[in-house]
């Protein structure tokens, strides 16, 4: 059983210091954020994560996992410490990490026996090696430790079983000594049969950015052909499907709707491009993904607009706010777009989630804000469906149409079929699939 720090209790942070203490290891999870730490102790999370509260507390009930924001003491008490700090981006897109520097410094100060530095964040390219050059320079000149990259590869709302169940293991390291540490680490997948990659720290910490980055193209690229399929009357939902057959394109992340968004793909594509234009180049792809995804979430008000020209004086019923189901953030949201584009319009806007709000109101603290989705309908000239909640899933359709001023129905994950809606009397826009049935 290894003793461990993992310094950060957000998404990553938590999931991977619930999931490390699940495998048998003994786990300190730390935050500077005293409120976070707070909640914790008093056997609740800080964040909205399917699960996870159940992980964390049969770990905690078993003594192997607990809470502090005493960094200095758990560093001293661990062998191995992971870094699941925030990469925000900065200004030019590039990641942001003074947080991970900050880890390190700890770290270094409390450098007492030999230790392995884990960055579980996603960072840059070459940010191990200036890791090991930064302890090396705050321990002293010390030596006993090892710097690993360890990318993380959860998706927010399926986070735990993501991490109890991954695809693969990423290790980079060129120390075999840390190698055979984080083996015993995540000895619990290994003898399950889940693939160990052992690398360098280089090829480590690309893979991640190579994963998100090309699993975004993906997503552009359906997004772009649901346009087409709008104008010329295809089904996209028929074409992702003969092209999902295909074994070597897959039908994963092959779903249209408004644009990717939340804490990974958005950061870290911009961080990719950043890098290609540090080493002298250009990711000519990934950039134009980027920029097809900003244009998509803004097709969503061009696709109102054309059965609802005039938005001036109207009200638009926003359902979601999350950038996907099943999780409470609200970071890059397709809607946070979509919402000062309506009211540049001159549209009042009144929105539902039945998670996200509190997150959402950060950002935008004077929305209309409704308890229920069917107040958030009422009275509305038309209503936008931004993410797919199960509960938006099976709305009484009669009581929507009912509750509009006018049938207008913007279905931007497809959720509905749009014959179904034509026959229900509404007036439907969807993704790819509008006018296919007409």
């Amino acid at each position: 059983m290894k003793k461990i720090c993992i310094v950060g209790t957000g998404y990553v942070g938590l999931v991977t210091a619930a999931g490390l203490a699940d495998f048998g290891n003994s786990v300190i999870a730390v935050d500077i954020n005293e409120s976070k730490i707070e909640i914790l102790e008093n056997g609740g999370i800080p964040i909205y994560e399917p699960g996870l509260i159940e992980v964390v507390e049969r770990n905690v009930k078993a003594g192997r996992l607990s809470f502090t924001t005493d960094i200095d003491t758990a560093i001293r008490k661990s062998n191995v410490v992971f870094s699941a700090v925030g990469t925000p981006p900065g200004e030019g897109g590039e990641a942001d990490l003074r947080a991970v520097w900050a880890v390190a410094t700890s770290f270094a100060k409390n450098l007492d026996s030999y230790k392995v530095f884990i960055n579980k964040s996603t960072v840059p390219v070459g940010t191990g090696q200036k890791t090991q050059e930064l302890i090396k320079e705050k321990s002293g000149g010390k030596d006993c430790f090892d710097v690993v990259s360890n990318p993380e590869f959860l998706r927010e709302g399926t986070a735990v079983s993501d991490f109890l169940n991954p695809d693969r293991v990423v290790i980079g390291s060129k120390s075999e000594k840390a190698q055979a540490i984080m083996k015993n680490v995540y000895h619990a997948l290994i003898v399950r049969g889940v693939p160990y990659i052992g690398t360098n720290i280089k090829s480590a910490e690309l893979i991640k950015y190579a994963s998100n980055a090309f699993l975004a193209v993906k997503i552009t690229f359906i997004n772009e052909m649901a346009n087409l399929c709008d104008i010329v009357g295809g089904d996209v939902n028929e074409v992702a499907k003969a092209m999902g057959l295909d074994g070597r394109i897959s039908p994963k992340f092959l779903h249209a709707g408004p644009g990717f968004g939340g804490s990974c793909f958005p950061k870290d594509t911009m961080a990719l491009v950043e890098i290609f234009k540090e080493n002298g180049l250009h990711s000519r792809v990934v950039e134009a993904a980027i920029e097809a995804n900003e244009l998509q979430k803004q097709h969503v008000v061009t696709k109102l607009k054309s059965v609802l020209p005039d938005l001036k004086g109207k009200t638009i019923a926003i359902l979601g706010l999350a950038f996907k189901p099943n999780t409470d953030d609200t970071r890059f949201s397709p809607t946070k777009v979509v919402i000062p584009l309506l009211e540049a319009e001159g549209a009042h806007v009144q929105v539902f989630d039945p998670i996200a709000s509190d997150d959402f109101r950060q950002d935008f603290p004077d929305l209309d804000y409704k308890e229920d989705v069917y107040k958030a309908i009422e009275g509305a000239d038309a209503l936008i469906l931004m993410t797919e909640w199960n509960e938006f899933r099976s709305l009484d359709l009669e009581r929507v149409k009912s509750l509009l001023k006018s049938p207008i129905f913007i279905d931007t994950r497809n959720i509905y079929d749009p014959r179904d809606m034509k026959e229900k009397g509404f007036t439907f826009v969807c993704s790819g699939r509008t006018k296919c049935y007409l």
